[in-house]
């Protein structure tokens, strides 16, 4: 059995990211048998730029897994390029816990553009409504948080409880298929856990 122990900017996430992976596991590995640890929760910008905490963090998360786990490191890259930050992160990870399988995933824009990617399947579930324009790019709205508060009828998004809940309802294939970054996060798992 695979350990799985991540790291997360947002307390969304916390929530969030254990639900969306086992729906992951179900749909990519069936019947393989895996554990997901809660989340350690982290400061990007803290995690990413002190190497003390960066390393403590990482150590942490290999202690937590054990030797034969997987780290997944899943941030918001913001104004980043997702690939290119990506693979500073996991080249720096690598050389500070050479002997653990790791992962790291940015998620273009932030964790909510997912939901963006497959919005036609959200649309009525928790007060949220929309209709794609021509054209549209759910990886292109730089504040997807707000974008997604525009279209719930109560006005508000709500990232600590609303966040879980789309993660619980969307189509995974929809996501795949309209976000390169989700199309990474599958492609992971995939690779981690065949």
């Amino acid at each position: 059995m695979t350990v799985i122990a991540s790291i997360v900017e947002g307390d969304g996430e916390v929530a969030a990211l254990p639900i969306l992976l086992r729906r992951i596991g179900e749909w990519r590995s069936p019947g393989k048998a895996f554990t997901i640890l809660p989340p350690i929760r982290v400061r990007r910008d803290r995690f990413i730029n002190r190497e003390d905490e960066f390393c403590r963090v990482l150590q942490l998360a290999a202690s937590k897994c054990g030797v034969s786990g997987w780290i997944l490191v899943l941030l918001d890259a913001d104004d980043d390029c997702p690939a290119e930050l990506g693979a500073q992160i996991l080249a720096r990870a690598q050389a500070i816990i050479p002997h653990r399988r790791v992962s790291v995933v940015f998620a273009n824009r932030e964790y909510e553009a997912w939901f963006l990617a497959s919005a036609a399947s959200l649309n009525g579930f928790r007060e949220f409504v929309f209709e794609y324009p021509e054209n549209f790019d759910p990886e292109r709205p730089r504040n997807a948080k707000g974008w997604l508060g525009k279209r719930m009828q109560s006005g508000t998004y709500r990232e600590i409880t609303d966040q879980p809940a789309f993660s619980a309802k969307l189509d995974l294939g929809q996501a795949i298929e309209n976000s390169r970054s989700f199309r990474k996060l599958c492609s992971e798992w995939s690779k981690q856990m065949p």
